[in-house]
C-alpha cells in the first residue's frame, strides 16, 4: 500500500520525508490514509490524505472549490475571533503545482489537509455532554458560514433533500415494483403517503423565501465532529463533502435524526425505537446558543419539524430502495433496507407524538438566550452610558 501511496504523495507539498501510510477504515465513501512525514529537525509530521469517491461526487474539482471556499471563510473568521485556526477547521496542503487536488493517472482524485492533534471522533455519543458540545459544534458551524454567499456554492448532489422529488422517486418504484416487493410493505408505503402533506414543507418555505438559503453540511452526524480529549468540546466540523446550498434545518433535523434515536438504525426490535428527549433537550440547547443571533423567526419554529421530516425523507429513501431491489444503499442482508425504513418511519411517528414537548424544549431556550442577549445589550448600554457621563464630566 504504502509503495502505491508513494505515487500520490509525490505530487503534494508535504514537509519531510515519507515515512508510512496507514488506511483508516472509517466513512463509507472515500479512502482515506493517515499518513507520517520524518521534518528536517526529527519531528514528525502528519497528515491525511484521501481519495474522493467520483462514482458519488460526479464533479470533485466542483466539491473542492466548495470546500476550500468555506475553510477559508471559516479561518478568517477564527482569526479574527483569536481562535486557533489551526484546530478549528480544515487546512488543506497544495499540491505541487498550487492546486487542492491531484488527479492521479488511474482517473483517481486526491487530496490532503493536516492532520489534528488531540482531538478524536465517536461513532456514538458517550453521554449527553458530548451531544450538547456536538450541538454547539455544528451551531458554530453555521455561525461562521452565516454571511456566506449560499448560492455561490456547487450542488454536489442535485436534490439532495428535495423532499418532494424523493416522493415522486418513492410512487414511481411502487408503481414499477421492479422487485416484486411491494405487496409486502403495504403498511410501509402507506405510512409514507398519510404523511404526503409533509413532505413539500420545507421546500416551499425556501422558495418562498421565508426560509434564508444558507450554508449546510448535508451530513451533520456526531461522528462528523472532532471531540477535543481533555475538554470535550466539539473542536472542528468535518466531512464537508455534502456542503451545498440549503436551510439551516436540514443540519438539525438529520442531527437529530443519527444523534438522539435510542436504537441502531437497523434495530429489528422496534420496542427499543424512540426519541431520547434528553439527547433531544442537550441538541438543542448547544445549538441555540450559537445560533440564536442569527436565525429567523420561521427557522426556529420548524426546528422540531424539520426532525420529523428528515427522519422520514430518509426511511423513505431506504424503502424506496428496498423496493427497487438494494440498487443504492449497501446491505448486509435481504431485509437489511426495510429494517432501516421500518426504524426511521418508527422513529418519525415517536416524533410526531412528541413533537409538543420539542416545541416545548426549543421555546425554553430561545427565551434563555433571549434573556442573555438583553442582559449583554443592558451592559452594553450601560457601558456606553458611562462613557457619556465621563466626556461630559
Amino acid at each position: 500500500m504504502e509503495s502505491a501511496l508513494e505515487g500520490v504523495i509525490n505530487h503534494f507539498a508535504f514537509s519531510g520525508e515519507f515515512i508510512r501510510g496507514e488506511s483508516l477504515k472509517c466513512g463509507n465513501i472515500n479512502d482515506t490514509y493517515i499518513t507520517t512525514f520524518k521534518g528536517e529537525n526529527g519531528q514528525t509530521n502528519t497528515y491525511i490524505l484521501q481519495r474522493i469517491n467520483h462514482n458519488v461526487f460526479k464533479e470533485p474539482n466542483n466539491l473542492m472549490e466548495n470546500v476550500m471556499a468555506i475553510t477559508r471563510h471559516i479561518r478568517k473568521k477564527v482569526i479574527k475571533e483569536g481562535g486557533n485556526p489551526a484546530r478549528e477547521t480544515l487546512n488543506f496542503v497544495p499540491t505541487l503545482d498550487g492546486k487542492y487536488i491531484y488527479k492521479c493517472k488511474n482517473g483517481n482524485y486526491w487530496r490532503a489537509y493536516n492532520y489534528i492533534d488531540g482531538v478524536r471522533t465517536y461513532q456514538v455519543a458517550e453521554n449527553p455532554l458530548h451531544v450538547y458540545n456536538a450541538g454547539k459544534a455544528f451551531g458554530r458551524f453555521q455561525k461562521l458560514l452565516s454571511d456566506f454567499p449560499a448560492h455561490n456554492l456547487h450542488v454536489t448532489i442535485p436534490d439532495f433533500h428535495h423532499t418532494p422529488k424523493r416522493y415522486k422517486f418513492f410512487l414511481d418504484s411502487v408503481k414499477n415494483d421492479a422487485a416484486g416487493r411491494v405487496e409486502k410493505v403495504k403498511e410501509e408505503i402507506e405510512f409514507v403517503k398519510e404523511r404526503e402533506n409533509k413532505l413539500p414543507v420545507l421546500v416551499d418555505l425556501l422558495d418562498s423565501g421565508e426560509l434564508p438559503l444558507r450554508v449546510t453540511h448535508n451530513d451533520t452526524k456526531f461522528n462528523n465532529v472532532l471531540i477535543d480529549d481533555i475538554s470535550g468540546e466539539g473542536v472542528c466540523v468535518i466531512d464537508l463533502d455534502t456542503v451545498m446550498p440549503g436551510t439551516s434545518l436540514y443540519d438539525f433535523g438529520d442531527s437529530i435524526r443519527s444523534g438522539a434515536n435510542t436504537a441502531e438504525e437497523d434495530e429489528k426490535d422496534l420496542s427499543k425505537v424512540s426519541l431520547d428527549m434528553v439527547l433531544f433537550e442537550e441538541y438543542t440547547r448547544g445549538f441555540l446558543e450559537m445560533t440564536y443571533d442569527f436565525l429567523n423567526p420561521v427557522e426556529i419554529e420548524n426546528l422540531p419539524f424539520s426532525a420529523i421530516l428528515i427522519t422520514l425523507e430518509l426511511g423513505m429513501r431506504f424503502l424506496t430502495d428496498y423496493i427497487n431491489g438494494d440498487v443504492y444503499f449497501k446491505t448486509r442482508y435481504e431485509n437489511h433496507n426495510l429494517d432501516r425504513a421500518r426504524v426511521q418511519f418508527k422513529l418519525a411517528a415517536d416524533m410526531e407524538e412528541k413533537y409538543n414537548r420539542m416545541t416545548e424544549i426549543v421555546q425554553k431556550y430561545v427565551k434563555k438566550n433571549r434573556g442573555k442577549n438583553l442582559m449583554h445589550e443592558s451592559k452594553q448600554s450601560t457601558k456606553r452610558e458611562s462613557i457619556r457621563t465621563y466626556n461630559l464630566a
